[in-house]
């Protein structure tokens, strides 16, 4: 039996990563999370699954020992939202940069495949759509410089150290279990609005776009990098566009709910227009592609969100 290390694996990705890698039986994960952001309910209580409590940026000489034969590392602990990398850049460049760094040097001694969560914010404003690997990478915001920085150190350990490194650029993430809280995203902000009956407030016209990536799609992209022969830089997205306009008709239509009001917001710095990705590159060499459309998950997440609050 091989073990795999997920970082973050009490968070929202995380935990549905957990959940791939134990549909395959010879698999035993080890999950680090110092819980900022994760919950101990979101890990299944499993024989195959150990749960670490360790903050990554204080992980200095690991004890290897506890670590045995890991084959792989999949790191996704890190600040993941746009603001809150605005307001606290101090802790997400740590977290994110210095925390790669040390999961890239738990990796490097164990001789484990590293996967790495970035993000679709490395490209910045996009000079073409859909967006390919190829595009410059520009980012617009602390949050996506953070997430490029630590992408460029995954690459220099795999170039440096022969590190077997995978890099995948996730476009926006939904699902069950997404972070609530004043740094959510705009699915998670909709549907709390809807729920409740308070107004919707959108920033901007409305029309800027979002290529929109079910949560259980993209634990499977990360499974599939690990278990893959192939190295390099994956966009991980579905190719289709979708407006913040066209999001809030489809969740309110999913729920049966309109919006009592819709406030709007002056556009918010480091938003950019547009954005669909191109996944052939992950088609062709993970053997990977999306499988939820948005409609259908976005119905899972809503049953989701009734299921397990008091709405």
């Amino acid at each position: 039996m091989t073990s795999v290390i997920v970082t973050g694996g009490a968070g929202f990705i995380g935990s549905h990563t957990v959940d791939e890698l134990l549909k395959l039986p010879e698999v035993r994960v080890i999950v680090l999370d110092n819980f900022r952001s994760g919950s101990r309910s979101n890990v299944p209580e499993c024989p195959r699954v150990s749960l670490v409590n360790l903050d990554l940026r204080k992980l200095e000489d690991p004890a290897l020992s506890f670590f045995d034969e890991v084959s792989g590392v999949i790191h996704l602990a890190a600040i993941v939202s746009v603001e809150e990398a605005y307001m606290n850049p101090r802790l997400t460049i740590e977290t994110n940069v210095l925390g790669t760094l040390n999961a890239l040097e738990l990796a490097r001694k164990l001789d484990a495949k590293f996967v790495y969560a970035s993000s679709v914010a490395v490209y910045g404003e996009p000079q073409k759509i859909p967006i390919d690997e190829s595009h410059p990478t520009i980012p617009v915001n602390i949050y996506g410089l953070s997430k490029l920085m630590g992408e460029q150190l995954a690459m220099r350990y795999s170039e440096d150290y022969g590190l077997g490194v995978v890099s995948l650029r996730y476009f926006n993430v939904y699902g069950p279990r997404m972070r609530g809280g004043p740094y959510s995203g705009v699915i998670n902000k909709f549907i709390e609005a809807l729920l409740r009956g308070e107004p919707v407030r959108i920033f901007g016209d409305g029309d800027q776009t979002r290529d929109f990536i079910y949560v259980e799609d993209v634990a499977r992209a990360n499974v599939k990098a690990l278990f893959s022969h192939a190295k390099g830089i994956f966009n991980i997205g579905t190719g289709v566009e979708t407006s913040v306009k066209e999001l809030l008709a489809v969740i309110s239509r999913t729920l049966g709910k309109e919006a009592r009001e819709v406030i709007w917001e002056p556009p918010r710095k480091g938003d950019v227009r547009r954005s669909r990705a191109c996944y052939e590159a992950a088609q062709t060499h993970l053997g990977w592609r999306p499988e939820v459309s948005l409609e259908e998950g976005l119905r899972r997440t809503l049953n989701w969100y009734l299921n397990a609050s008091s709405y």
